[in-house]
């Protein structure tokens, strides 16, 4: 088995970043983007339905200006009351 545990993710920033974020079905996905990214750059591309159609993806991509950057967006995301989840 290959581990990836002392590995670090090398990235160049500012780099394009993409986030899958996954909502209730009921929410529409700029109340979340413009809750967590205001009037940040960023694009959303609609994804797929959870099998019940309870839950939604969306792909939002921005400029992630660097590691911090890129985490706290993460965070602001996953933290969201609307969020079930983010990749």
């Amino acid at each position: 088995m290959i581990s990836l545990e002392d590995k670090k993710l090398e990235l160049t920033y500012p780099c394009q970043w993409n986030y899958k974020v996954i909502i209730e079905s009921h929410v529409e996905i700029s109340a979340v983007t413009a809750s967590v990214l205001g009037e940040r750059e960023h694009t959303v591309r609609k994804s797929n339905n959870s099998k019940g159609e309870k839950y939604k993806s969306h792909n939002v991509s921005l400029l992630a200006h660097n590691d911090d950057d890129r985490h706290e967006i993460f965070h602001q995301f996953k933290s969201h009351e609307h969020v079930k989840m983010v990749l």
